[in-house]
């Protein structure tokens, strides 16, 4: 029998899977103490693919459901409802299902979701960032991106590089390395481990000889961790030289 498809049947098929000793590790892991990146986030103790298997029971969640999920303040329901976004994108996206009038408007309200502030920790950007606005601007203009990579915003600048993953995987590094550049000087951890992994997808995806042509000519500006997570795969040799270039501002 299909569920009722509501989001409080949602919050329900989460609280039932939710173990309490899950929620003190997530709430660690996700870093919501005072002044860090995930303050105040809640936690229920639901791990991803159990997150993942309840959502699917819920693919014919309303928009406004869809919303409810979004607006609460427990991490697993926003990631949840990012879930069922996402398949409603991919239906909308389908060779028989196209769709582009709601391909539009499951995009716009990703994005009222980013700038509303409710895709708002790493894991939610990662979950959500390309099968949604990446998908959407494959084939237009990455304006919007721009936009995005400028914000003060942490989760919106994130969004903004991880949406670029799409466009690797159908090999297009253009607006990856526009990014890149852009944000070398990003005072954010987790942007420099965003950037630097999906400089990393470009040489492994796309083209080696992009990332190499990327890395002489910034390696020195990178942040250490931008420039471990670009030359993780490359060989010992190669990446030792590019984290020994000479720092310059």
């Amino acid at each position: 029998m299909t569920p009722e498809q509501t989001a409080g049947a949602v919050r329900e098929a989460l609280a039932a899977v939710a173990d309490p000793a899950d929620a003190v590790f997530l709430q660690r892991f996700f870093k919501t103490g005072p002044g860090e990146y995930g303050e105040g986030d809640v936690f229920l103790g639901v791990r991803v693919p159990q997150t993942r298997a309840v959502a699917k029971r819920f693919a014919g969640l309303p928009l406004l459901e869809v919303r409810a999920l979004l607006d609460s303040p427990v991490h697993e329901h926003r990631l949840a409802g990012l879930i069922v976004l996402n398949a409603a994108f991919a239906r909308a996206s389908g060779v028989r299902t196209r769709d582009d009038a709601e391909r539009e408007r499951l995009a716009a309200f990703y994005l009222q979701a980013v700038r509303d502030g409710r895709v708002n920790n790493w894991d939610l950007v990662d979950a959500s960032a390309e099968y949604v606005l990446g998908e959407f601007l494959l084939d237009r203009p990455r304006g919007l991106l721009d936009e995005l990579a400028a914000s003060p915003v942490l989760w919106e600048r994130r969004v903004a590089v991880l949406s670029t993953f799409a466009f690797l995987k159908a090999g297009d590094a253009s607006t990856t390395l526009e990014l890149a550049a852009r944000l070398l000087d990003d005072p954010e951890d987790l942007m420099h481990k965003a950037v630097g992994w999906m400089l990393r997808e470009t040489g492994k995806r796309v083209d080696r000889a992009l990332l190499t042509g990327f890395l002489d000519e910034h390696a020195g500006r990178m942040p250490r961790t931008m420039l471990a997570y670009a030359t993780e795969h490359l060989d010992a040799e190669t990446r030792a030289a590019y984290r020994a270039a000479p720092r310059r501002s």
